[in-house]
C-alpha cells in the first residue's frame, strides 16, 4: 500500500467526481477539470514514464520547480507509486540557493517550469547527474514533461514500497542560516491527512480553494492533500491574487481555504470583499504565525469561522487546530492537541507545567518527520524520543486549549525577565496609524537585550517614535517597552507571510 492507492480507488469508486480543478494565470477564472479517472490516469502514466525513462526508483529524489501546477500533485502521488521522494522548489529563491537544495538533496531529475529555465541553466554544474525535464516549453538538452506521458505501461504496486516509505523532502524557510531538508514518510501524510479530515469534517463532498504555494508544508498538507484522502475536490491557482480568489469564491462555490496573515489581509482589503457572495465557505484556516484578532474579526464579522492551525514543516504540519465551532468562542487560540498527535509544554529542565505556564512546545506523533536530510547532528538537536522541540513557546489554559506567545529564539531575556514579541506588536497594531509591526531583541551592556520595533505607518500620518512609545506605555509593563523604534516602508516577508526577524536584527545590531 502506498498513498496513490488513495486516488486509484476513488477513480474506481467515483471516476468522474472532479479531482482537480485548475486556472492557468491570475487573469482568469476558466478552470481546466480532471476526473478521479484521469488524475490516477495521469498519474500512472508520469510514474511509468519517470520509471522508464531516467529510472526512477525506491529513494530517488524528483525537484519541481515551478508555480502551483496541477502536475506537482500528480508527481507527489507517481513518487509515493515508485518509491521515490518530491523535492518542492521554492520559487522565489535565487538561483545558488536552488543550487544548494537540489545539491544538497541529491536530485535525479528536475522537473521545471519556463518561467524558471535561467535559474534551472546555472545549476546544471552543480547536479551534473540530474536529468532536466522541461514542463509546459521545448529547448536544446531538456526532456519533455510530456514525452512522459507516452508510457502505456500499468505499474503494479511495488512491494517494497510501503506508508513507512520516505515521500517527501520540505526544505525549511533558512531563517536561521541554510535551508534544511525536513523528510516527511507516507504514513507522515495519512496521520496528517485523518488529523485534516477530523479538523475541518473534511468529506468527499467538500471543495478546497487552494492558493498559496505548494512549496510550503502547510498549502500542501492542511488541506489539499488530505482532500485527495476523503475524495473531494481541489481548485488550484498559479499564484495567490486577493481578486482572482474572490472571484472564484464566488464563481466556483469552495467549501474551505486557507489563508495566513498577510493573504487575509489582502482579502479583507480588497475592494469586492463586501459585495462578495462567500456563503459557500464553510471556514477560512490559518496559522503561520501569531494571528491579529482583528484579521480573524474581518472574517467573523461576514459570518465566516476561521480556524488555526499549529504547526511546522516538521510536523507535516497539524499538530494542532482550533475547530469551526470553538472559533468565536476561543479567539486567539490555536485550539486543542490534534487528534493523532501529542503536544507538550515543558520547562528549561524538560518537565512539563501547569495550565497557564509558559514553556517550549514539544510534538510527538506520526506525522512528525523522521529526520533531517542528510544532517544527523541538527535532527539530534530536536527529536529526543520521539518528542520535536519546536521552539516555540506557547500554553494550555484550563480548557486544554493552546495559545502561541512567541518563537522560543524570538523571546527577549532582558535582565531576569522574558519578554515575549508578540505581546508588543499585538498592542502596536491596534494603533489606527499603524499599518504592520515586528519586534526583536536588540543587544543591551546593561540588560542584555531590550526589545526594538519595526513600524510599517500609514503614508496620511507623521507618527513618531516618541508617539508610539507613549501609546505602548498606556498597556503594557515598562521593561516591555521598545528602547527603540524603526520606521520602515515594508517589513521583509518570506512567501508565508512570516516576518524574517533575522534581516531585522541586522538592522538593530548594525
Amino acid at each position: 500500500m502506498n498513498i496513490s492507492n488513495w486516488i486509484e480507488k476513488h477513480a474506481d469508486f467515483s471516476p468522474e467526481k472532479v479531482a482537480v480543478q485548475f486556472v492557468r494565470d491570475s487573469n482568469s477564472t476558466e478552470v481546466e477539470v480532471w476526473s478521479y479517472a484521469e488524475f490516477e490516469q495521469r498519474i500512472n502514466k508520469i510514474a511509468s514514464g519517470l520509471k522508464q525513462k531516467f529510472s526512477v526508483g525506491t529513494g530517488d529524489r524528483v525537484a519541481f520547480l515551478g508555480y502551483n501546477n496541477p502536475d506537482l500533485l500528480v508527481l507527489l502521488f507517481a513518487c509515493a507509486r515508485l518509491g521515490a521522494i518530491l523535492v518542492p522548489l521554492n520559487w522565489r529563491l535565487a538561483a545558488a540557493e536552488h543550487g544548494y537544495i537540489l545539491q544538497d538533496c541529491g536530485a535525479a531529475v528536475l522537473v521545471c517550469e519556463e518561467d524558471f529555465r535561467e535559474n534551472a541553466e546555472r545549476n546544471r554544474a552543480v547536479v551534473p547527474g540530474c536529468e532536466f525535464v522541461a514542463h509546459g516549453f521545448l529547448a536544446k538538452g531538456w526532456a519533455g514533461f510530456e514525452e512522459l506521458l507516452e508510457s502505456n505501461e500499468n505499474l503494479a504496486d511495488n512491494p517494497d514500497v510501503t506508508y513507512e516509505s520516505l515521500l517527501l523532502i520540505i526544505y525549511t524557510s533558512g531563517t536561521t542560516g541554510r535551508p534544511k531538508g525536513a523528510v516527511l514518510t507516507q504514513n507522515a501524510l495519512f496521520w496528517n491527512a485523518l488529523n485534516s479530515v477530523h479538523m475541518h469534517d473534511l468529506s468527499a463532498q467538500d471543495h478546497v480553494l487552494s492558493v498559496l504555494p505548494l512549496f510550503h508544508v502547510g498549502p500542501l498538507n492542511i488541506q489539499t492533500v488530505p482532500a485527495f484522502y476523503t475524495g473531494a475536490t481541489v481548485t488550484l491557482t498559479p499564484k495567490f491574487d486577493p481578486g482572482q480568489t474572490l472571484k472564484l469564491i464566488a464563481g466556483l462555490r469552495p467549501s474551505l481555504i486557507l489563508l495566513v496573515p498577510v493573504t487575509m489581509q489582502a482579502v479583507l482589503q480588497n475592494a469586492n470583499w463586501e459585495k462578495c457572495d462567500c456563503s459557500s465557505l464553510r471556514s477560512v484556516t490559518t496559522g503561520s504565525s501569531v494571528i491579529p484578532v482583528e484579521l480573524i474579526e474581518g472574517f467573523h464579522q461576514r459570518n465566516i469561522p476561521v480556524g488555526q492551525v499549529y504547526g511546522s514543516t516538521e510536523t507535516c504540519p497539524i499538530a494542532a487546530y482550533l475547530r469551526a465551532e470553538d472559533a468565536i468562542r476561543k479567539i486567539g487560540s490555536t485550539g486543542k492537541t490534534a487528534l493523532h498527535c501529542e503536544v507538550r509544554v515543558v520547562n528549561e529542565n524538560g518537565n512539563s507545567v501547569a495550565p497557564g505556564e509558559a514553556g517550549e512546545l514539544l510534538v510527538r506523533g506520526a506525522n512528525v518527520m523522521k529526520e533531517y536530510w542528510n544532517n544527523a547532528d541538527e535532527t539530534a538537536k530536536v527529536i529526543t524520543d520521539g518528542w520535536y522541540s519546536t521552539g516555540d513557546v506557547g500554553f494550555f489554559d484550563e480548557e486544554g486549549y493552546l495559545f502561541i506567545n512567541d518563537r522560543k529564539r524570538d523571546v527577549i531575556i532582558s535582565g531576569s525577565e522574558n519578554i515575549y514579541p508578540a505581546e508588543i506588536e499585538v498592542v502596536l497594531r491596534e494603533h489606527p496609524d499603524i499599518l504592520d509591526v515586528a519586534v526583536v531583541g536588540k543587544t543591551d551592556p546593561e540588560w542584555g537585550e531590550v526589545p526594538a520595533a519595526f513600524v510599517v505607518k500609514s503614508t496620511q500620518t507623521e507618527l513618531s517614535e516618541s508617539e508610539v512609545l507613549l501609546y505602548l506605555s498606556k498597556s503594557i509593563a515598562r521593561f516591555k517597552q521598545p528602547k527603540a523604534v524603526y520606521f520602515l516602508a515594508a517589513l521583509p516577508r518570506n512567501t508565508m507571510g512570516k516576518v524574517l526577524k533575522y534581516e531585522l536584527r541586522k538592522i538593530v545590531e548594525g
